[in-house]
């Protein structure tokens, strides 16, 4: 059995002058005890698949199931076998960290001690601040004990909506680890992120831009169907940079990342040499051009409509 199924479904929000489609036509299934993710921007989809899926949502079109169960006909049976992290802490300020543990437990009848085996890595590292008001937790923390809350019932499955956004590096490894220890006792997770330096920690992924479904792959295997040589562009004027380079006649693609232009090639490496001369042309001295592996993000950017090669930057 699929853990999770979505058929042709679809989700659009009325706006101020017109309607926004947020999921259009999107299926896919994730395996049981799979760690599957969706991985995009804000605006992509994401959080509406998810609280679909969640039974929080009605979608406007389309099929979708949870472990066999309808979300409309059996959305009380599927928020048993569920838990859910949104990506805005949700839990009560107010209350300590016990508190709302206990009262999470208390909700599904059960208690902290039933089930402390499942979330005793995480709540260990909370212990110390079991009296402090969840109000006053560090982002870190308020994602442990967000985490615990959603563990305390011992679900099937594993909703994380951006678990990691706002959150320090340190901190976001720490629960990417917890996840891969969480899998191991073959909780099925699904989990967004617009992070794709995380989408390489996933069995599977789902590429998504402005509701649509760009790619459904492991990472490896996206990386792989990337299909051209990728360079890093760097030269003293960045700006000029990006605006000549996506000038150049035999550009593909040409985007900005971080301290270079990631570009691939349309007669390539062929025109490597033309490309040199051109930008020597262009008065861009002391340029470095050096091919590279591509990433996650690079796939993300080509699957895209890409920018013209003519475009240029205002």
């Amino acid at each position: 059995m699929k853990s999770v199924e979505l058929e042709n479904i679809v989700k659009t929000y009325a706006a101020e002058k017109s309607i926004v489609t947020a999921v259009d036509n999107v299926s896919f299934s994730v395996e049981e005890g799979e760690l599957f993710g969706l991985i995009g921007p804000d605006g992509a989809g994401k959080t509406s698949i998810f609280r679909i899926l969640t039974t929080l949502l009605l979608a406007d079109k389309g099929d979708a199931k949870v472990l066999g169960y309808d979300v409309v006909t059996h959305y009380k049976k599927i928020r048993d076998i569920v838990g859910y992290m949104p990506g805005r802490f949700s839990l009560y300020q107010d209350l300590t960290v016990e508190e709302n543990l206990n009262f999470f437990a208390t909700i599904f009848n059960t208690t902290i001690q039933e089930n402390y085996d499942l979330v005793a890595d995480i709540y260990r590292q909370l212990e110390p601040f079991k009296t402090r008001r969840a109000g006053k937790l560090s982002g870190g923390m308020k994602q442990k004990l967000a985490l615990s809350c959603a563990l305390i019932h011992k679900p099937k499955i594993l909703f994380l909506d951006e678990p990691t956004t706002g959150v320090d590096p340190v901190s976001r490894k720490e629960f990417w680890d917890m996840l891969k220890r969480l899998k191991a006792q073959g909780i099925t997770i699904l989990v967004s992120t617009p992070y794709m330096d995380e989408a390489k920690l996933c069995d599977r992924i789902a590429l998504m831009q402005n509701g649509k479904i760009l790619q459904i792959d492991t990472p490896p295997n996206i990386v792989n169907k990337f299909g051209k040589n990728l360079y890093a562009v760097h030269s003293e004027n960045m700006f000029q940079l990006l605006i000549d380079l996506r000038t150049f006649q035999q550009t593909a693609s040409c985007f900005a990342f971080g301290q270079n232009h990631h570009l691939t090639l349309t007669e390539d490496p062929l025109s490597i040499t033309e490309l040199e001369e051109y930008l020597k042309s262009t008065n861009h001295l002391n340029t470095t051009i050096t091919k590279i592996e591509p990433e996650i993000e690079d796939c993300f950017m080509q699957l895209m409509k890409s920018p013209s090669p003519k475009e240029i930057i205002q």
